[in-house]
């Protein structure tokens, strides 16, 4: 009855709900009663928008799965008859390819805002740990996804990069032969890619359970990286900031839809709209452009040992930020010279990406290893060094002293 009594919903169906599983009061909490710093820009609408996509990749993935037929006989052919024969099917394809290049393009908007305002810095370490196996998660699945259509490019890619393993001292070969179940990529391992490609994203989801309870058990950083000290330096996260993301996602979704409608092959490979044939390999083996910066990594090591650890370790880097990161204060704004070194770096990524895409051969493998150099040396070299000498200039007590002084200013 003491239950009872605290349940302050008026209507009879929500209160007999609420008092056997309090889950409006939890969703009445996180959004209403979620307070959350005043000066929030729309760069931390990014989470929200990737969360929507992870949905919209779900459903449009379980409908393709329906009609897809993971066998290297018929893959290429059941893509081509969802397209063409089943009732919206182009529609959902294209929401599902393109959903996927518009994800990634989110989540390392979402990275790198949380690099430059130090979203990573403590007590959001593990926050950011979480953020980046969802990444690692994120990156198998879109190339287990790859490989499901069965054209030219989707085999080679499959094969290059799965005969990475074989690089590994002494258990190599047996990793490649369990991964895909024969010495090659065939039956088994379009399964087994199928299998997998369709589980994990219901443990991203999982997982992003997890990154959003951590969020809200510390808070959202914000633009100056100052903690908010008062009830003055933060606002309720509903309505101000829901509004905020609705915006934000509606301008999304225009456009998704100039892709969808408009350019719905804009992300692909022409190769890949030819069936897979094992006797034929392309002049030019591309992966999609999310992975480019760590395929020019990969290629820019001569050793096939050396450039998978090359790969591995650019990834495995972010996950020491937090460490590799010395300075107490966590937004670039006040921090000129690493703010200098972080658009180096977004210009190093780029440099990586635009040689990735080119062929294995001259020019763009020495432009690929000067960068891959540059990538490691501003994380294992020039973060630490410039984080631990370097004096922030006017970082403000608190977030309200900091607008009011803008104000005056």
């Amino acid at each position: 009855m003491a239950k009872q009594s605290q349940n302050p919903y008026r209507h009879p169906f929500v209160r007999w709900i609420e008092h056997r599983l309090p889950i409006i009061s939890f969703f009445e909490h996180t959004l209403k009663h979620y307070q959350v710093p005043k000066n929030l820009s729309f760069l931390w609408t990014g989470g929200f928008i990737a969360g929507f996509m992870l949905v919209v990749m779900i459903i449009t993935g379980i409908l393709l799965a329906m009609h897809y037929i993971p066998h290297p006989d018929h893959a290429f052919d059941s893509v081509e008859r969802i397209m063409r024969e089943v009732n919206f099917g182009w529609l959902i394809r294209y929401l599902h390819a393109n959903g996927a290049s518009l994800f990634f393009l989110v989540v390392y908007m979402h990275m790198f805002r949380s690099i430059y305002y130090g979203s990573y810095k403590s007590p959001r370490e593990l926050l950011w740990i979480i953020g980046m196996i969802i990444f690692l998660i994120m990156m198998a699945t879109a190339f287990l996804g790859y490989v499901l259509p069965w054209g030219q490019m989707s085999y080679w890619g499959a094969t290059v990069i799965t005969n990475l393993f074989t690089a590994i001292p002494w258990v190599g070969d047996s990793i490649l032969e369990w991964l895909l179940g024969a010495p090659y990529v065939g039956a088994p391992a379009l399964n087994k890619f199928f299998a997998l490609h369709y589980l994990l994203p219901f443990l991203m989801f999982l997982m992003v359970f997890i990154h959003v309870w951590a969020l809200h058990t510390n808070g959202s950083n914000n633009p100056t990286g100052v903690e908010p000290k008062t009830a003055e330096d933060t606002i309720p996260f509903h309505p101000y900031y829901t509004v905020k993301d609705l915006l934000s996602i509606t301008a999304f979704m225009v456009i998704f839809a100039f892709f969808i409608f408009f350019a719905p092959n804009f992300f692909g490979e022409p190769e890949n709209y030819i069936p897979a044939d094992p006797m034929v390999t392309p002049a030019h083996i591309v992966p999609e452009w999310y992975f480019l910066p760590f395929y020019a990594i990969l290629r820019a090591i001569p050793d096939k040992l050396g450039g998978f650890v090359a790969m591995i370790s650019s990834i495995l880097v972010l996950f020491a930020l937090p460490w590799i990161d010395r300075s107490k204060v966590r937004s670039l704004t006040f921090r000129p010279i690493s703010r200098a070194l972080f658009w180096v770096f977004i210009l190093d990524v780029i440099i990586l990406g635009w040689a990735g895409a080119k062929p294995a051969e001259g020019n763009y493998i020495i432009i690929g290893q000067f960068a891959t150099a540059y990538y490691f040396i501003h994380f294992l070299i020039l973060v630490p060094l410039v984080s631990r000498f370097e004096k922030p200039s006017g970082l403000p007590e608190s977030l309200s002293a900091y607008y009011k002084n803008s104000c005056h200013d």
